[in-house]
């Protein structure tokens, strides 16, 4: 079984909106809309699970009925933190050791079907699987008051991560549990918690693609939706 979990618990406050992002509206549809199509209609999706802060379960209650979403099963009440997301949708499949779970941030609402195609083949041989993209930038390390140069990091041996990330639910579960037991664990990524509490697990990475924007600032706004345009005109 393949199990999309979106991740759509973020308050959004990077930009300045009390509407959290997942939930602004962008050529007619919200964010989280967007993604969550991608997924209901890619045929090697399963099942979806919806990770939302409480208040806002009664809204995607109302966007399951809306769009007819037949693959959205569980609506769970999602954490403070990503983490905390991410382990109520652990929590939610324990007993499927051997289900996958891709995890997907809610504001990336352009998601290719080749990635997801991408991700559930490669879980067929790694238990742990990430997307990301090599970096075309010039990379700083800084110093603790980030406005000196300590450094220039080799960027052939950078990438930008994406999401969806997927893991066999048995893995991802180890990994939250070490890292649970960590009094400085702190993560905003599913594939870096088991990179660093399971170092001896592979971790494959496949090609993301640059269309595959997370809205973060409101200047991501006007990019989406000039991505999205030939999709909507359609």
């Amino acid at each position: 079984m393949n199990i999309a979990i979106i991740l759509a618990g973020g308050a959004g406050s990077r930009m300045g909106n009390e509407t959290p992002k997942q939930f602004l509206k962008i050529a007619g549809k919200t964010v989280i809309e967007y993604a969550i199509d991608v997924f209901e209609k890619n045929t090697l999706i399963d099942e979806i699970a919806v990770v939302v802060h409480e208040s806002y379960i009664t809204e995607i209650e109302s966007l399951v009925v809306k769009n007819g979403w037949q693959k959205v099963k569980k609506i769970l009440k999602g954490g403070r933190e990503r983490s905390a997301s991410a382990l109520a949708a652990i929590n939610a499949y324990q007993q499927f050791p051997t289900y996958n779970l891709l995890f997907h941030d809610a504001v990336r609402p352009l998601v290719s079907n080749r990635i997801i195609y991408d991700i559930i083949k490669a879980l067929e041989q790694y238990n742990a699987v990430t997307v990301a993209i090599p970096s075309t930038d010039t990379m700083y390390q800084v110093d603790h008051s980030h406005n000196f140069v300590k450094n220039i990091t080799d960027r052939s041996f950078i990438h930008r991560a994406q999401t969806p990330q997927g893991f066999k639910v048995e893995t991802i579960q180890k990994a939250y549990k070490i890292a649970l037991k960590d009094p400085d664990f702190q993560s905003t990524d599913d594939a870096g918690v088991v990179a660093k509490y399971l170092p001896d697990e592979k971790v494959y990475l496949v090609r993301g693609e640059e269309s595959n924007v997370k809205l973060t600032y409101k200047e991501d706004m006007w990019l989406i939706e000039q991505l999205l345009l030939p999709c909507t005109q359609r």
